[in-house]
C-alpha cells in the first residue's frame, strides 16, 4: 500500500488562501502533491516579465520556495509555521515568457529541518531554467 500526503491538495490550497495571500497574488498554484513531492505553477503575467522579455528572478525564487513548502507539508501535515531558513538558486538559462513549472522533492526530513530541491522549467521546454535547494525549519510539536 502506498503512502498518501499528510496534507491534501484542497487543505493546502485553503492554507495558502488563509495564510499566504502573497502566493495567490503572485499567481502561484499547486498542481500535484505526492509524499515529499510537489508540482507547482507560476502563471506568466505581464507583471512577472522583466526587461529583456524574461521571467523575473523573484518570481522564480518565490515559486521554488512555494513548491518546497508544499513538499515539506506533504510529509509533516498542515504546519503553517514551518519556515524557510535557506534558499539557494542557480539560474541555468533565461526563461522565456511562459508559465513556469516547479518540481520539488524532499531529500531529507529530520525532526527540526527539511532539505530539498526544486527544478524550474519554462512550460513546453525540457531543459531547466533554474535549480534551487532549500532548507525549512520545522517547529517543535508544542510550537505548532
Amino acid at each position: 500500500m502506498s503512502e498518501t500526503p499528510r496534507i491534501s491538495h484542497a487543505a493546502f490550497d485553503a492554507l495558502v488562501a488563509a495564510e499566504l495571500p502573497f502566493a495567490v497574488a503572485m499567481g502561484f498554484r499547486l498542481e500535484g502533491l505526492g509524499v515529499g513531492t510537489a508540482r507547482c505553477r507560476a502563471l506568466c503575467r505581464a507583471d512577472s516579465i522583466r526587461p529583456g522579455g524574461t521571467i523575473a528572478g523573484p518570481i522564480l525564487m518565490g515559486l521554488a520556495d512555494f513548491a518546497l513548502y508544499a513538499a515539506v507539508l506533504s510529509r509533516i501535515g498542515a504546519v503553517p509555521l514551518a519556515v524557510t531558513t535557506s534558499l539557494t538558486t542557480n539560474f541555468l538559462r533565461r526563461p522565456r515568457p511562459a508559465d513556469v513549472l516547479a518540481e520539488a522533492r524532499l531529500l531529507k526530513l529530520g525532526r527540526r529541518l527539511a532539505y530539498g530541491e526544486v527544478m524550474l522549467l519554462s512550460e513546453g521546454e525540457g531543459d531547466p531554467v533554474a535549480h534551487v535547494t532549500g532548507t525549512y525549519s520545522i517547529p517543535p510539536e508544542g510550537g505548532r
